[in-house]
């Protein structure tokens, strides 16, 4: 069995991972990790009348006692492939463990980054690029051979649709990005101090820079999150054309920026 375990790498993992996370939330429940394990041993190559009760319960006991559960029994993916994979196999949960995105200015920052041509979209090239600067970022080596390696995993792992480049909720998918902000908030809000108080907290939240006023990134993760109000899935293109029409509309001084006041205007809120 130890065998067939030291031929299990970063895809394999999350591979047998995705089959069993089917609403890809990070997490499998307690009670389907023997599943994991049986689905697991499969792919590795054992037959399926060599995997028994016993040997399924003992790589329970063997990886779930090092990294343990949660209180309500669930247990997260980086969890466990940080005792069951090599450290230099854990490439595709760096960020994940270690960076994770609670902000989306954070993710559009990386989004335009990556997106060179502004296309709409990461390209396999454009992705190979990420990779590499998050290699050097962890101050970690690779080859050009693994590189390429990690990038055509990466699609296979994440481009949905299969047309050979990643869009806006596919780099989501890859970067854990957490729930959208705005959700925190009742949009049907009906007296003119709960919209008041609640603008606040949403520029504040936009306003990474903290200048009183929105731009670049912090413009598109604004949009980002609104869309998605609406739209749960957007593509990269489609942010673009309603970033256009807020800036159109809502920049009224012209200086490619949105500041607090002409944000609330478009809003329909006097903030004095």
């Amino acid at each position: 069995m130890d065998a067939a375990l030291e031929r299990l790498d970063a895809a394999g993992f999350l591979q047998i991972w995705q089959h069993l996370d089917k609403d890809d939330n990070g997490y499998i429940e307690g009670k389907e990790l023997d599943a994991f394990f049986k689905h697991m041993l499969q792919k590795l190559g054992m037959k399926k009348q060599e995997i028994t009760e016993d040997k399924i319960r003992g790589l329970r006991e063997r990886f779930v006692s090092d990294c343990g559960t949660a209180p309500d029994g669930r247990l997260q993916i980086q969890e466990l492939a940080t005792v069951m994979l090599p450290e230099e196999e854990n490439f595709l949960l760096l960020f994940r463990r270690e960076t994770p995105l609670d902000n989306s200015v954070e993710f559009m920052r990386i989004w335009r980054n990556y997106d060179a041509d502004s296309s709409g979209y990461i390209s396999a090239n454009e992705l190979k690029g990420f990779l590499q600067d998050l290699f050097l970022q962890h101050r970690k080596s690779i080859t050009p051979e693994k590189l390429e390696e990690y990038t055509d995993t990466m699609m296979k792992m994440f481009d949905k649709n299969r047309d050979g480049r990643l869009d806006l909720n596919d780099l989501a998918r890859i970067l854990a990005l957490k729930e959208n902000f705005l959700l925190k908030f009742k949009m049907d809000a009906c007296s003119q101090e709960d919209r008041k108080r609640d603008f606040e907290k949403i520029f504040a939240h936009y306003d990474v820079s903290k200048t009183g006023e929105l731009e670049g990134p912090e413009v598109d993760g604004f949009v980002k999150d609104m869309m998605e109000l609406v739209k749960p899935s957007i593509s990269g293109t489609e942010l673009d054309k309603f970033r256009n029409a807020l800036m159109g509309h809502c920049d009224i001084n012209r200086d490619g920026k949105i500041q607090k006041n002409e944000l609330a205007l478009c809003l329909g809120l006097k903030l004095s």
